[in-house]
């Protein structure tokens, strides 16, 4: 147990970098971030695997050493308890009076008549009855125990943590989970864009943005479902702050998703309200903004995106972005002449613009809902990199097109709803508005309900051992010459004597017949060898 206990301490610091460093399994762009502006201790902290710590190889570690050693105490506690279970009471002590607890008097009535008297009010107790012969005072003697339970519920404890340590290894061997991003139909236009697919089927893992799962899963055992997000809305305080974020969705599992969208079924998806479909759990994560622009060539071809942007500002929603357009077949025949024509607009988004600065042309947000959208955007012509075959960032242009020249820039222009911005070879660019996107992350874990079972366990079972009490007492009868019965009593706490000593008393004026000190005001005149005696 002081082994168990040194590991537990020592898994208790191993956590304490996780709190303190962003952790790759709940954000990777911040750990980026965090490597890039702290250099070389970054990389160091890296190698130690400290933005990883919970998955990490000495964390885990730690763990396996932690439930080895509660095995290992588990296990000879088990045997001691059962072995004490079927031992009966241990015999009185020779000397009840020095006990913590002891209390004497004599009772009118015969021995056999105390006795019985004395089984009925030990009868929930766990009690052994001695000879003279066999007593250590050469009398009759009762010994009865209370209180194993608390041992009992000690034992499930440490079995139900140990249960919740497998069972969340286990299931972090074989779960899986996604995150999506669906651009809802819901937007603020001046023009309203093409429909946007609002639809993501769980059938493929190449259909989420994002997608991680355990050593044991193989990709190929999701569940079939589909879901339709119709919108997304947010309800903000006057000061900003998000209240609630509410998504309607329709969905339709495994055959019925080749039924008509109409006859799916409806749920209303909020944060904490996940969707539960046959295991997997639909949470509804954040929100962000994607602006759409349109960019109409000087032959009139025209072609419009919807692509999110993120958010750099959580309170009120600036976000910054990227979109990349290619020019139509048509404009330019040649493949390498079309690619140094491929256009790029990088710039930031504010729901409700504010404009500072000197002149007014410095852009930010005062509110995180989309009452008046606007963009600040520099538009660069050149190779945008769409055809390279490499993975490109949907956030950011690579520098490296930027400091090699491949990208120019030309133009740099601020855009409200609606506003167009001609470029010096007639091309047209239109900021059209905007819509919101929501975050939904997909989730799966067989072993979730075992995780709640054995944690249900180990903190009933801690009520337990803290609220039961490990008592004994002893009860030393005697015959007297008038044909009564001497009564001594003796009690002993195994563990604390909370709540015990009343217990007692309760027994030794039941047994000796006297009142309840509560029913009468009166002293009670009761002989000396009578009264209840506590060392």
């Amino acid at each position: 147990m002081r082994t168990a206990l040194a590991l537990l301490f020592l898994l208790a610091v191993a956590a304490i970098p996780g709190a303190l460093l962003p952790q790759r399994s709940l954000n990777e762009t911040n750990v980026n971030e965090y490597i890039e502006n702290n250099g070389r201790l970054a990389e160091v902290y890296d190698r130690l695997q400290l933005f990883d710590v919970f998955e990490s190889t000495w964390f885990l570690a730690i763990l396996v050493l932690l439930t080895l050693s509660l095995v290992g105490c588990i296990l000879p506690r088990s045997w001691d308890h059962y072995v004490a279970w079927k031992t009966p009471p241990t015999r009185a002590p020779k000397n009840l009076a020095r006990l913590p607890l002891h209390a004497a008097g004599g009772v009118d009535k015969p021995l056999d008549e105390v006795t019985e008297h004395a089984r009925t009010l030990l009868k929930r107790w766990r009690t052994a009855e001695y000879t003279p012969e066999e007593d250590r005072a050469g009398k009759i003697s009762l010994a009865a125990e209370r209180g194993y339970a608390r041992e009992l519920a000690n034992l499930l404890f440490h079995l139900g943590l140990v249960g919740m340590i497998v069972t969340v290894a286990l299931g972090r061997m074989v779960y899986y989970e996604g995150q999506v991003i669906v651009v809802t139909e819901s937007g603020n236009y001046e023009t309203p864009p093409i429909d946007q697919n609002t639809e993501f089927c769980n059938t493929s893992t190449a259909n989420f943005d994002s997608f991680r799962a355990g050593p044991l899963f193989d990709g190929t055992g999701l569940t079939t479902f589909c879901f339709d997000a119709h919108n997304f809305s947010a309800d903000y305080l006057p000061n900003g702050q998000a209240e609630m974020f509410t998504s309607d969705v329709s969905y339709a599992v495994g055959a019925d998703i080749t039924r008509p969208k109409s006859e799916w079924q409806d749920y209303q998806l909020k944060v904490n309200h996940p969707l539960r479909i046959e295991g997997d759990r639909v949470y509804l994560q954040g929100h962000g903004f994607a602006p759409t622009f349109t960019v109409t060539w000087p032959g009139g071809e025209t072609r419009t995106q919807t692509v999110q942007w993120r958010p750099d500002d959580l309170t009120f929603f600036l976000s910054s972005g990227v979109m990349r357009f290619d020019p139509p077949a048509g404009l330019h025949p040649e493949l390498f002449e079309r690619r140094q024509n491929q256009l790029a607009i990088q710039g930031l988004f504010a729901p409700t613009a504010q404009w500072d600065g000197e002149n007014n042309e410095l852009l930010t947000s005062r509110f995180p809902a989309m009452t008046d959208p606007a963009v600040a955007i520099d538009i660069y012509r050149g190779d945008a990199g769409l055809d390279t075959g490499r993975a490109q960032s949907i956030f950011d242009l690579d520098p490296t097109l930027l400091h090699s020249g491949q990208l120019q820039k030309i133009e740099r222009v601020n855009l409200t709803r609606g506003e167009s911005v001609t470029l010096d070879d007639g091309t047209e660019v239109t900021f059209d508005g905007a819509s919101e996107f929501a975050n939904f992350q997909i989730s799966r874990d067989p072993f979730q309900p075992w995780v709640l079972v054995t944690t249900m366990i180990m903190l009933a079972a801690l009520v337990g051992s803290l609220l039961i009490k490990r008592r004994r007492i002893w009860i030393r009868l005697s015959p007297l010459e008038n044909g009564g019965t001497h009564v001594e009593l003796g009690g002993l706490a195994r563990t604390d004597r909370a709540g015990w000593g009343e217990e007692f008393e309760r027994i030794h004026r039941e047994l000796l017949g006297l009142p309840d000190p509560d029913e009468t005001d009166e002293d009670l005149l009761v002989p000396e060898d009578a009264r209840l005696i506590s060392n």
